[in-house]
């Protein structure tokens, strides 16, 4: 039996942040039913490239249930109120107000029901000047600060997944579970609202505190540290590339004894601590970028395991996907099977095994037909 067998979400959900944080309540055994638009969560349209599926849609759908809904029609607006009336969970990522305008709103449903945990994803939260503004993640990307301190010297720079969308997802799914787990306590159920700015926001603490209590505004380093040194990509003799990082002065002096060779560049008063390092890299770069690039990643590599320094190999996309440290997982699709990377958490003692990803409007000839015989007296708070 899985952790959360017996619990039922219901999802009304596009894209990347709510379908994120469904696809892991269905991966520890939830119900998930997935409430699309009639022609679909736009997602499945942004590309075909996983045997003709879109790779975000395979990733983030898994073992749901998948019903069309066109919520404005009396019919199915019913058949969502039943099936409201049956969950433990409500996720919905509309815009601000469009829930509540359709009769889905937080305050009806919980008051309907005190044990529902309700979900409100958004770009800015419900409230505040900018609530009604459209958000998308390299927006949010950009409107967080984030961009501002990626990418290079030059250019800022997107990060290269849906940052903020991800990290949105992942917060929600931390509340939901949060939320089940203190009704097992309470009894009642809880409004939960998250939004890709303010989750963002948070994750921009660490250069915010440093920016508005010490004066330092972070500088965009590209695959360099701002505030340790030396840490960072330095690329070898075949042209690959490995990062560094050194953390404290007893790694500073074993990297200069046993990786640069020349135990007397610890010593030097330029480099003497970690701040000194840093107001000194123009001068401590170029003694590192000369040992590398004399000799292959492979060597650098023997030399950093030797000395016990962390280290990273600047890894492109086949490289990941030859990666002895992988592990996979298979999941089905209408085109058939196909390997995906599995989930970063391991429960000792059991086996990961995800649901297939589902065609549009797959269940809905059933859910039809379960939901539409209900009524809206299965509202029940105790249920």
């Amino acid at each position: 039996m899985k952790d959360l067998e017996g619990i039922t979400v219901v999802a009304l959900e596009q894209a990347v942040a709510a379908p994120y944080a469904s696809s892991r309540l269905a991966e520890a055994g939830a119900r998930v039913i997935k409430i699309e638009r009639p022609e679909g969560d736009f997602a499945r349209g942004y590309d075909s490239l996983v045997k003709g599926e879109s790779a975000y849609f395979v990733w983030l759908n898994r073992g749901k249930e998948s019903i069309r809904l066109d919520v404005k029609k009396p019919e199915d607006h019913a058949i969502l109120t039943n099936m409201v009336a049956e969950a433990d969970v409500f996720i919905q990522n509309l815009a601000p107000g469009a829930a509540a305008r359709l009769g889905f709103g937080a305050d009806e449903l919980t008051h309907r029901d005190p044990r529902l945990i309700y979900v409100s994803i958004s770009g800015y939260g419900e409230d505040g000047p900018y609530r009604d503004q459209k958000a998308y993640d390299l927006l949010i990307q950009a409107e967080s600060g984030l961009c501002m301190i990626s990418g290079t010297e030059d250019v800022a720079a997107r990060v290269g997944v849906s940052v903020c969308d991800i990290a949105a997802g992942m917060t929600s799914y931390q509340a939901i579970v949060q939320g089940l787990f203190a009704r097992e306590r309470t009894g009642k159920g809880r409004v939960i609202e998250v939004s890709l700015f303010h989750v963002m926001a948070d994750w921009m603490n660490v250069p915010y505190l440093q920016s508005r209590y010490g004066g330092k505004k972070p500088a965009r380093m590209g695959l360099k540290h701002p505030t340790i040194a030396p840490y960072g990509a330095y690329t070898c003799a075949d042209g690959k590339a490995v990062l560094i990082s050194i953390q404290n002065e007893r790694e500073w002096a074993q990297f200069c004894t046993d990786v640069l060779v020349d135990s007397s560049i610890a010593t030097d008063t330029r480099f003497a601590n970690n701040s000194m390092r840093v107001a000194n890299r123009p001068a401590l770069e170029p003694l590192i970028v000369s040992v590398f690039a004399a000799l292959p990643r492979e060597t650098i590599i023997e030399r950093l395991n030797h000395a016990r320094i962390a280290f990273g190999r600047l890894s492109d996309m086949d490289d990941l996907m030859a990666h002895p440290q992988n592990r996979y997982v298979m999941v089905q699709t209408s085109a058939g099977e196909i390997e995906m990377l599995a989930p970063g958490i391991v429960v000792r003692g059991q086996t990961s095994s995800l649901g297939p990803v589902p065609l549009l409007g797959a269940h809905e000839e059933n859910l039809r037909t379960e939901f539409t015989s209900k009524t809206t007296e299965s509202w029940r708070p105790d249920k």
